[in-house]
């Protein structure tokens, strides 16, 4: 193959035109062509050369400086899930900045162990009360990533950097009604992102147990009471309790395919400090507060509805003790090496009480009288009762909640005031 050189200096079809001594100085003229388009093609590579550093290091800016990795973001998860004390875990909490998944994050860290969070802030409802919870985890030591159970390269970069021994999901688009209104958010955090997550823990190599929160609207229309681990689930009353029990049938398949140990908790109503605000003692508490009429719904033949409603220290108690009697997940890589533990728990009050009897707790620690409107429930989703077995719970890790509901609102009402800054001797709206 003819050089460079060679194909400047000479034509690819001979006897174009004659070398002679007449074309010295054209071919002197050619040689110097070649010269410069020589340097030419070294400047090109040159330049090539530095456009491509330039680049790398623009991206490993953008690296350093992007809302998650990097260099200092990865010494805040490792610092975050360092473990301090013998014998400790190190969790990866999803949901860490909502209701239950503030709590349990901050008992984790109390006692020593390792936490890591995980939220993506969605407005749901107001996001600034998850900031407000963010702050408190901040101030305890627990860093919390900004992010969705969707993105798994996020996902992958967290067991990358921790080798989590656990996992608690919590994260999770909650309520009844508003599935009416946004459906499809539902699919993407309770099904999708619950799949994204497990197969980012199958992949994971130490394998992860996996305690993650189902529902007790899983129960739907079941009429049997109290409600057992073992009754049937497969008539949903909403999509959302629709999406926890595929959540369950999920999760199954998980354990039986690639050994990941699972357990998967039904929380019954609950409440609380720091709740959220879409929960009905919540939003009572508010308008009472404001004077606006509450609603309050009946079931057929006028029957009050009655609700299982469990305190959240009593929750945290049971999601802590399902943590450390997980087990072991056995995969490695993605492969099952042995049978791994599924299991399923109530967590609950075991003592229903009726929303009217509710709102009379509220009026005493509120001090104020509630306007009340009594409607007809609509069938959106909602159940007539809930009432737990705990039997399970209790002989597995001890579960015994403790807390009953007039002492429970009691906490919750002090916290709502202080929050919110109420003047409790005025007792006035904001």
């Amino acid at each position: 193959m003819p050089s460079i050189e060679d194909e400047l200096m000479f034509p690819s079809t001979p006897g174009k035109f004659k070398i002679d001594r007449s074309n010295r100085q054209l071919n002197r003229c050619f040689a110097s062509t070649s010269t410069m388009f020589l340097w030419a093609l070294f400047l090109i590579a040159l330049t090539a050369s530095y456009l491509s550093f330039q680049s790398f290091v623009d991206s490993g800016s953008r690296y350093l400086t992007a809302s998650w990795g990097g260099i200092q973001w990865e010494k805040q998860v490792r610092t975050s899930a360092q473990i301090h004390r013998s014998g400790g875990i190190s969790v990866l909490v999803t949901g860490a900045t909502g209701f239950v998944g503030s709590h349990v994050s901050l008992a984790l860290r109390k006692r020593g162990d390792g936490v890591v969070g995980l939220d993506n802030f969605n407005n749901y409802y107001d996001p600034s009360l998850k900031r407000a919870r963010m702050s408190l985890l901040s101030s305890r030591g627990i860093f919390v990533v900004e992010g969705d159970l969707n993105d798994g390269k996020l996902m992958s970069k967290l067991f990358d950097v921790v080798a989590f021994t656990h996992v608690m999901h919590l994260a999770a688009q909650a309520g009844v009604r508003y599935a009416l209104e946004n459906p499809q958010s539902y699919v993407h955090s309770n099904i999708a992102g619950l799949v994204n997550l497990l197969e980012t823990c199958k992949a994971a190599n130490p394998q992860p147990a996996v305690v993650w929160a189902s529902s007790s609207s899983v129960y739907g229309l079941n009429e049997k009471v109290p409600f057992s681990e073992s009754d049937r689930t497969d008539q949903p009353a909403s999509l959302y309790a629709a999406t926890k029990k595929a959540g369950e049938e999920i999760t199954h398949t998980y354990n039986h395919i690639y050994g990941l140990a699972i357990t998967g908790l039904r929380f019954f109503t609950v409440y609380g400090p720091w709740g959220r605000p879409d929960m009905a003692y919540f939003s009572f508490t508010r308008n009472i507060l404001q004077g606006k009429p509450i609603t309050i719904y009946r079931g057929k033949n006028r029957v009050d509805l009655a609700r299982d409603f469990t305190f959240i220290d009593d929750i945290v108690k049971g999601c802590l003790g399902s943590l450390d009697s997980s087990g072991k997940s056995t995969g490695s890589g993605g492969k099952k090496r042995g049978a791994a533990p599924y299991r399923i728990f109530n967590l609950g009050n075991t003592s229903p009480v009726t929303v009217p009897i509710l709102v009379d707790i509220l009026e005493k620690h509120l001090k104020v009288k509630a306007k009340r409107n009594f409607v007809e429930m609509p069938g959106n989703g909602d159940v007539p009762f809930t009432h737990a077995n705990i039997s399970s719970a209790r002989r597995e890790f001890g579960y015994k909640p403790t807390t009953d509901l007039e002492t429970g609102l009691k906490k919750f009402v002090r916290w709502y005031l202080s929050y919110y800054g109420y003047n409790t001797k005025a007792k006035l709206v904001q």
